[in-house]
């Protein structure tokens, strides 16, 4: 949603409701990038079990039955080698974060978010929507005498399904001056998706599981491509959630509240930094209760449900970002 061109525009939805900023004093804030906690869980054998990554992990009940087979944890975000999907590349042990890139759009090197200790480093790469299916790679950088080497991975085919809509034919067309701030607001957010803050030793997120920013039914899913008034445009890089307006909406990870704003396509808009290039953001909010700077925890109220921007109704619009590239939040929660 946030790469948006004259004919991608977000959720592409008519606005109703204006937005209303209120500048909160935050409530207490944790630190961006909380310290590990020991686990009663071996960590060698959680790392090797999960592919280097940082796992969440759910000690048993005191009463729970044996298993003849205990139950592998799982990891956070599910590998899924799709466009739109994620690729976990293990890299093995090491004693510094290994450095590693993938191209970008424009053939220009991006960084990737690397999980895990000296003990197994894990890469994960988000594919792009676009990708087209075949042989893909990202580049360990060269480290400690060794060359640089090269992670394959292979993209599989995925059909997403289609939606027709009807909306007003504004905001479809764009008139002059609309183009203009649309092109205003591109190359703004165009920073803000190049975002990438280093998470220093030790000082890793517990899990990648995300909490999802508010309850309600799954609307639309990621990567439905959509034709307006019989005109086809980029596919939904999100998940859209039914809610109500003023539903609370929460923080899915620790995060630093990076940009806020009401944009043309998509309305009331708080984007999140949860480190090393995996952002977050909400749109068409109805109230936005944090400011740039802001680190919030975990379920930490950052606004409001609404219908700003270009929508047909009330929903929020969650997008989460691998390597400046829109991936399925669904990957990082549990199914609904």
């Amino acid at each position: 949603m946030p790469q948006m061109t004259r004919h991608n525009g977000a959720c592409f939805f008519l606005a109703r409701d204006s937005l209303r900023v209120r500048t909160a004093v935050p409530s207490s804030m944790r630190p961006l990038l909380p310290a590990d906690t020991p686990s009663i869980i071996n960590r060698r054998t959680a790392l090797l079990a999960g592919g280097g990554s940082l796992l969440a992990l759910h000690a048993p009940g005191a009463h729970a039955k044996a298993q003849a087979t205990p139950a592998a944890p799982t990891v956070w975000p599910q590998a899924l080698l799709v466009p739109g999907g994620v690729a976990r590349l293990p890299l093995g042990p090491a004693a510094a974060r290994p450095v590693v890139h993938t191209q970008g759009a424009k053939n220009e090197q991006v960084p990737v978010l690397v999980v895990g200790d000296a003990q197994g480093w894990t890469a994960l790469v988000g594919i792009p929507l676009a990708a087209v299916p075949g042989p893909a790679h990202a580049t360990v950088a060269a480290a400690g005498g060794s060359a640089a080497r090269q992670l394959p991975y292979t993209v599989a085919p995925k059909k997403y399904k289609e939606q027709h809509l009807t909306v007003s034919p504004r905001t479809v067309d764009l008139s002059p001056e609309d183009q203009a701030r649309y092109e205003r607001e591109r190359d703004h957010q165009a920073l803000v998706m190049a975002t990438f803050t280093e998470q220093p030793a030790g000082q890793a997120l517990d899990s990648l599981r995300m909490r999802v920013p508010v309850p309600g039914r799954r609307s639309s899913s990621f990567g439905l491509r959509r034709v307006f008034n019989g005109q086809a445009r980029n596919p939904h890089s999100g998940m859209d959630i039914a809610a109500p307006t003023g539903t609370p909406i929460l923080s899915p990870l620790p995060a630093r509240v990076i940009d806020t704003g009401e944009y043309f396509f998509n309305g009331g808009t708080v984007w999140l930094d949860h480190g090393q290039g995996l952002l977050s953001m909400v749109c068409h909010l109805s109230a936005i209760d944090v400011k740039v700077g802001d680190v919030l925890a975990t379920g930490q109220h950052l606004g409001a449900v609404g219908a700003t921007g270009r929508v047909t109704g009330p929903h929020l619009h969650w997008g989460v970002m691998l390597n400046r590239t829109m991936v399925d939040p669904a990957l990082f929660v549990p199914a609904a």
